[in-house]
């Protein structure tokens, strides 16, 4: 299986795959998401570490259960190779309602075929109001073009 675009990564296709990435997270399918990854895909999140794409749909699945209307933003930091890396901010509530901007950064590495190998991810949760939120779209569903992105918005 290929996952274009493949490496060796340009600005232009390194910035396509950090979108792709984002609109399948926004999906909150935890199947189409995983399938982005290598069989024995290799993940630290937070401080969570596991491998393969069943232990992927699995840690997608519990996320997505208690993250509720659930909004990603990814913006392209730097890449070299086969390696992308991207800083994100997802907006989303708990069961309560009260509501949380997420901010993070992710190292990914990349197989021949486009397949991610290895993904780590640094989050950090801030609680904000509901008039806070900046990001608003229907979701689930990809980001729409007119949507604020990440930009040189302050945190």
């Amino acid at each position: 299986m290929s996952r274009p675009p493949l490496p060796p990564f340009t600005i232009q296709t390194a910035a396509q795959k950090a979108r792709m990435a984002e609109d399948a997270w926004n999906s909150r399918d935890p199947v189409r998401v995983s399938l982005a990854y290598t069989e024995d895909s290799v993940w630290r999140n937070r401080n969570e570490f596991f491998r393969g794409r069943e232990a992927i749909v699995q840690f997608l699945s519990r996320k997505w259960a208690k993250e509720h209307e659930y909004r990603l933003v990814k913006d392209l930091w730097a890449f070299h190779d086969d390696r992308i890396a991207v800083r994100f901010q997802y907006e989303w509530h708990d069961d309560a309602g009260q509501w949380h901007r997420s901010y993070g950064n992710e190292q990914w590495e990349f197989d021949a075929a486009g397949l991610m190998r290895r993904r780590e991810a640094s989050i950090n949760d801030l609680v904000i109001a509901e008039a806070d939120r900046r990001f608003r779209w229907d979701a689930p569903g990809a980001r729409p073009a007119d949507a604020e992105g990440l930009g040189d918005a302050p945190f």
